[in-house]
């Protein structure tokens, strides 16, 4: 190698030395900086309170939660209430989530990320936010679920090896390249109605009376008492019949409390069972009174259809010897309690638009027969039946009279 040669690479040398330290101080500078996006509001300042129409797509699944009445509501369910505080959760929600990853991704890479909308099990989750007008306020694309590897091995063995999911991939807007990750993998979001209904639902107290009318008459039945602490008895009756206290208690209770899984908006009363229903009438101390119309049960739900009425006194009837200044405070007690029950009456009276799919453990206590309800009969042996006749067992041989091994007389001697 001579001297020109030497000369020309030690140049070469000295130029890759600086365009290396170039890059890496580059490196550093994007390390020490950081992408840009990160930490930043995913949808930027988000008017939640704009927001009147919230959409969710995924293959061939739709939801729209819509402002209407001053209420959300949800329309594949015939505008049913929705669940306020459901919705206001995930506005807030929305407002305030921050990208924790970011970066360009390609068209082609985008279906393994499930950010491609359309049908298919693995399109991405369509969500759209309008307003009154419905005008776009801002729309998202969800995808895959980024998931949190185990570290070590699973106490769950490969049941535990794909992690859980801690982020989710997103794509703001159509039209953009950038993919984002998001620290909340928003499981519950999904374009399910049944997820939605506001379950409140109609509340059944101090109960007076139970009447179940079955299609087969001879199962129905009626229950009734005479003040709220009361003994149930059971109407008309027969000398044979018994009412079972302890069966009684168990239905002498019912809908305080209930729910229900679904609204039903396809069906006909036909295919429902509603045309020949089970009629359940609940009579109160309060003066309401509840008609539920029961039909058929498919998955261990029964379709139901409701009216309720009341018969509210609009005064109080003085009580005998009622002093003067006890008349104004028991007035004014009076008032109260009958506004609370107008109240009811009226919240109660709107659930009568729609048929509700009913979970079978909620209403199975209240479809019990009549003769579920009585004292079961004890069988008694028929009279012209004899008892068994009885084997007397054989007596052992007088050992006195027979001292032989065999029962025989033993020889006295040989001769």
């Amino acid at each position: 190698m001579n001297r020109n040669q030497l000369t020309l690479l030690l140049f070469l040398v000295v130029v890759l030395g600086i365009a290396g330290l170039t890059v890496y101080n580059k490196q550093n500078d994007v390390r020490g900086k950081g992408d840009p996006a990160i930490g930043k509001k995913l949808l930027g300042e988000l008017p939640v309170n704009d927001v009147a129409h919230i959409s969710l797509k995924q293959d061939t699944n739709e939801l729209s939660l819509i402002k209407k009445d001053g209420r959300w509501r949800v329309r594949e369910r015939n505008d049913y209430p929705a669940n306020y505080s459901e919705i206001s959760d995930f506005l807030l929600k929305a407002r305030d989530l921050k990208v924790v990853q970011s970066e360009q991704v390609g068209p082609s890479q985008l279906a393994r990320l499930s950010l491609v909308p359309g049908q298919g099990t693995n399109a991405a989750l369509v969500l759209e936010l309008k307003n009154q007008k419905e005008n776009t306020i801002q729309s998202l694309l969800l995808g895959k679920k980024h998931m949190q590897k185990q570290k070590g091995p699973s106490p769950m063995g490969e049941l535990g090896d794909s992690g859980w999911p801690d982020g989710r991939y997103v794509k703001v807007g159509a039209n953009s390249s950038t993919v984002a990750v998001i620290s909340d993998a928003l499981s519950n979001l999904e374009p399910k109605p049944e997820q939605w209904l506001d379950k409140d639902f109609i509340k059944v107290e101090k109960v007076r009376s139970i009447t179940v009318n079955f299609p087969v008459t001879t199962n129905s039945w009626k229950l009734s008492r005479e003040t709220e602490t009361g003994e149930w008895k059971l109407a008309d009756a027969k000398p044979t019949e018994q009412l079972d206290s302890s069966k009684a208690s168990s239905v002498s209770n019912p809908l305080s409390s209930p729910s229900f899984n679904d609204v039903d908006t396809k069906s006909t009363p036909e295919q429902l069972g509603l045309d020949k229903p089970t009629l359940v009438s609940l009579e109160t101390f309060d003066d309401f009174a509840y008609t539920l119309k029961v039909g058929q049960k498919t998955n261990d739900n029964y379709s139901l259809a409701l009216n309720i009425s009341a018969q509210l006194p609009k005064e109080r009837a003085p009580g005998k010897d009622e002093k003067p200044e006890d008349k104004t405070k028991l007035d004014k007690e009076f008032k109260e309690k009958q506004q609370k029950l107008e109240e009811k009456l009226n919240q109660e009276k709107a659930y009568e638009k729609w048929v509700y799919l009913v979970s079978s453990w909620t209403l199975d206590p209240l479809l019990k027969e009549r003769a579920q309800l009585l004292v079961e009969k004890k069988e008694e042996p028929k009279k012209d039946e004899k008892a068994p006749a009885t084997i007397e067992a054989p007596k052992p041989a007088d050992s006195a009279a027979h001292p032989g091994t065999n029962g025989t007389a033993s020889s006295s001697g040989s001769k």
